[in-house]
């Protein structure tokens, strides 16, 4: 009975492991992107964060460090809830902040090749 427990907590560290080194932290999943989104003073200093042309709180050092990884793997380590952040962030920065995608684009994916994607998905959309 003793081994069977054992090997349960094995198994489940396991799992937990796996999950740790295949997704990006979700300790900043429940910031409320609408919020952010529609407020230029939560959004501006996110934005200059993640161009290095400004200071970076804890959750935009975090996004810095995956955005480049994200885009070119189209989101393959997000959650489902960071699927469709990402999707609502970045189709609000194409419809309604053009020159910070233009930026981003420019920094994070030079040749289009990741976030053409995106742009033929979302462009246009609310």
């Amino acid at each position: 009975m003793k081994f069977l427990v054992l090997a349960c907590v094995v198994a489940l560290a396991g799992v937990v492991s796996a999950r740790a080194q295949r997704g990006y932290t979700e300790i900043y999943d429940t910031i409320d992107l609408e919020e952010v989104l529609g407020n230029k003073r939560l959004l501006i200093p996110y934005l200059q964060c993640v161009l290095g042309e400004g200071k970076c709180t804890p959750p935009g050092r975090e996004l810095k460090s995956h955005i480049k990884e994200a885009l070119e793997t189209h989101c393959a380590k997000c959650s489902p809830k960071q699927v469709k952040g990402t999707k609502r962030v970045i189709g609000h920065l194409i419809n309604h902040e053009a020159e910070y995608w233009r930026k981003l684009k420019a920094m994070y994916d030079p040749s289009g090749q990741f976030t053409k994607r995106y742009e033929n998905e979302l462009k246009g959309q609310l």
